[in-house]
This record gives structure tokens, sequence and C-alpha cells, in this order.
């Protein structure tokens, strides 16, 4: 057996990239800056008209607030390192720091799910008990909810970076990705890494049930108060008023599914897919979920024409 001590352990990481389409790279750095920047204006004229308008100063609009803020952070967490990549031939990343962006990145989706989850409680407060409404997502409810969601995804995340710092890295320090995803990491330690595997499929699992069973709850809920209402008009704009909270789950969930999909299942697929799937279920949410309430809301809608163009009449709520 060979003694571990005429080993050095690596101190950083060589991310490839997307393999195969190195040559294309500083093309399609191109996107993924546009979508980069795309998420940091949407998102964050999403948060300025929710804080400069008093009307919006709702529960609905302080969760849409969180959203926005997370987004921008967890597109932050990967497009700098990407485009590094992709435009300096920046592959290097050091040991601690690629640690450090494989925590942040899946903290991140995690709030990204539970802030979903609370938008659903909300849609479904407002829909089946409209008389509470005020009374049960008072302003210290959202914050806890808020703080709630933050907390459940750190303590989640924390332990997977802690057990891959225990793993002896030798020899192999290639990741064939363009981030420091949890699985392409532990994949390259020198050792049994059984515990690091089960406890990162147990939390995304774990996750991804939990909070789809809790949205469809809510709608299944949402949708036996809506039928019961006699007028279509009514049920109209009740269900009208969930349109972007339904489309921004598809946005966060169906890449998800395809990304877990290419992975579990797609044994064929080329390594860029992958890689291209990873990506895109990081980076096309955070940019559609500003355009989808701006769309689909309107509310968010006219106070964003207001503060582009103050001297225009908007129309009222």
């Amino acid at each position: 057996m060979t003694d571990n001590s005429t080993y050095h352990y690596i101190s950083s990481f060589f991310l490839v990239g997307i393999p195969g389409l190195q040559e294309f790279h500083c093309w399609i750095g191109i996107p993924v800056f546009l979508l980069y920047i795309l998420t940091l204006l949407g998102n964050s004229v999403i948060t300025v008209t929710i804080r400069l308008e008093p009307s919006l100063h709702q529960p609905m609009y302080f969760f849409l607030c969180m959203l926005a803020m997370n987004d921008i952070a967890l597109t932050s967490s990967i497009a700098p390192k990407m485009l590094g990549i992709f435009w300096l031939e920046a592959h290097r990343f050091d040991f601690n720091n690629c640690l450090t962006q494989m925590f942040f990145i899946h903290t991140f989706c995690i709030i990204e799910s539970a802030l979903l989850v609370t938008m659903a409680f909300d849609r479904y407060v407002a829909i089946c008990i409209p008389l509470r409404y005020t009374t049960i997502l008072t302003k210290p409810v959202v914050i806890i909810m808020g703080l709630g969601s933050v907390t459940r995804a750190t303590l989640m995340v924390l332990p997977s970076p802690l057990l891959i710092k225990k793993l002896p890295y030798y020899t192999k320090d290639v990741i064939n990705h363009a981030y420091c995803e949890h699985m392409a990491v532990v994949k390259l330690a020198n050792a049994n890494t059984h515990i690091n595997r089960v406890y990162g499929i147990s939390i995304a699992l774990s996750v991804t049930v939990l909070d789809l069973v809790l949205i469809a709850t809510s709608y299944v809920k949402i949708l036996q108060a809506v039928f019961q209402l006699s007028s279509k008009n009514a049920r109209s704009k009740a269900l009208g008023t969930c349109a972007a909270h339904v489309c921004t789950i598809l946005v966060f969930y169906t890449p998800a599914l395809f990304s877990f999909l290419t992975h579990r299942i797609g044994k064929r697929v080329p390594p860029s897919v992958h890689v291209i799937f990873a990506s895109l279920y990081l980076l096309v949410p955070p940019t559609a979920n500003p355009v989808v309430y701006g769309v689909k809301t309107k509310q968010i809608r006219d106070r964003v024409m207001g503060l582009f163009f103050p001297n225009k009449k908007i129309s009222e709520n």
C-alpha cells in the first residue's frame, strides 16, 4: 500500500468549462453574459420598484423581492467564474474558493425552492381565507418565513463542503464542468465517497419532494376554493393572481428535471449536454422571473412603467 505522505494535496481545481466545446467558449460566453446582465437589471428593477412603491408593500411583493435578491445572488455565484473560463482562460480555481462557490450555489437553489413554497402559501391564504390575510401574513411572519428559508438552506448545505474538506485529493484535479458542482468535486477524491454521495442525493430529493408536495397541496386547496365561487369573473381573477407564480414554478423546476434526467437516465448523453443543462438550470430562471412577473402581474407592470415614464398615466389597480 502506498504511503499517503508521499503525495501532495492539491490546492486548486481545473474547471474545463463545457467539455468538447472548448473552441466555442468565446461564443458561448456571449449568451451567458447577456443572461447575467438581464438578471441583474430585471431583478434590480423589481426590487427597486417594490421598495419605492408603497402600494406594493404587501406580503406577496415582499416574497417577490426576496426571490429577486436571491436570483441576483445565485447568478452572481456562477456567472463571473464561467465568463472567466470562457473569455479569459481562467480555468484554475482555488480549492477553498471552489467549495465556497459550491456552498453558495446549492444554498441559493434551496432558498429559491423555499421561497416558491412561501409564495404558494401566500396565494393560499389570499384566496382561501382572504379575511384573515392581513392577520396571518404580518410583516414579522413574512420576515420569519424568509429567515427560515435561509436557515434551512444553510443547515442543509453546510455539511457538504465540510465532508469534502475531510476527503484526500492527491492526483485528480480536473473538473469537467463550468462550475464547482457537488458530485463533480466528490468524484475526484482519492477515497470512499459513499457518505458524500448519499448525503447529496438525500438533500436534493428531500428538498424537491417536500417543497413540491407543499406547493401542490396549496394549489389543490386553491382550486377547490376557486371552483366554489359562483362568479366566473371572480374565478378568473383569483386564478389570474396565481399565473405568475405558476409560471415561475415551471421555469425553476423544468430545467432542474431535465438536468436530473440527463444525469440519472441519459448515460449516453455527451458530457457537454450535462453541463449545458446544469448551467441553464442556474442561469435561465433568474433571468425569466422578473419578465414573468412584469408581464403577468398588472401591479408590477404599471409601477415599472411609472418608474421609467413618470409623466405617463398608468392604469388603476
